[in-house]
């Protein structure tokens, strides 16, 4: 489904951006780049961060033009972090995902992304379908580049893939509300003979233990071994 979705970079400055984007597409199975007037491309600095992703590299295609990168595309989403004085239809990461999503099985989709500095100008962004905001605090807007591509491209992949509910734990026996009866019952015991329960002002200490334990869920074989080792502090009191 991630085939015919491509990352377009557009007038990069620094060739490492563009080996990190080609590692943030990779991990998410994504491997369509394609490159807008590159100010350096190929260059070792893009190799070394692309880190495993070098053919995402190899296959990346470099044009002269944003209209040549998106000629056969019939959705396009750009991203900005600034709003615009002629503002297109925004869309947050996951709702740009699942537009996406839902035309790539018949048409060829873009994400544009511009340059370090300046982003995309007006006209870049008006031959978007859609203006693709990442949301940030408002102090500090600005993403790193390929750390942009890897929201997007996270965002793809999860709404590809169907991700199960993860099954609950296995769990030994569970303890019994008697077997916690008789749990407090000796820990109140044991705590009164080392002297750090005073039965005559007890406060709330047995009630913070009951919710302590209460929420641990134990097991028969959790609440045997907190016995033993209170029957084992009550023998060094004896």
């Amino acid at each position: 489904m991630l085939a015919n979705i491509r990352i377009i970079l557009v007038g990069t400055t620094h060739p490492g951006n563009i080996g990190a984007a080609a590692r943030a597409m990779k991990v998410m199975g994504l491997s369509k780049l394609y490159l807008v007037k590159p100010k350096t491309f190929p260059h070792l600095d893009a190799l070394v961060r692309a880190a495993g992703a070098e053919d995402v590299l190899d296959k990346a295609i470099v044009v002269d033009s944003l209209a040549t990168a998106l000629g056969d595309c019939s959705l396009v989403i750009g991203t900005s972090a600034r709003k615009r004085a002629l503002p297109i239809e925004i869309l947050g990461p996951r709702q740009a995902a699942a537009k996406a999503l839902s035309e790539v099985s018949s048409n060829n989709v873009a994400f544009v992304f511009g340059r370090e500095r300046t982003g995309l100008t007006n006209d870049e962004l008006l031959t978007c379908h859609y203006h693709l905001n990442i949301p940030t605090v408002a102090s500090y807007s600005s993403l790193n580049l390929a750390a942009s591509v890897q929201v997007i491209a996270y965002e793809l992949y999860l709404a590809t893939t169907n991700f199960s509910t993860p099954k609950k734990m296995q769990y030994d026996e569970l303890a019994t509300a008697n077997d916690m009866g008789l749990f407090y019952e000796h820990l109140q015991q044991t705590l009164i003979a080392i002297d750090f329960l005073d039965p005559t002002n007890p406060r709330h200490l047995m009630d913070r233990l009951r919710r302590l334990f209460n929420r641990a869920r134990l097991e028969k074989i959790e609440i045997n071994i907190l016995r033993g080792i209170l029957a084992a502090v009550q023998k060094t009191k004896e």
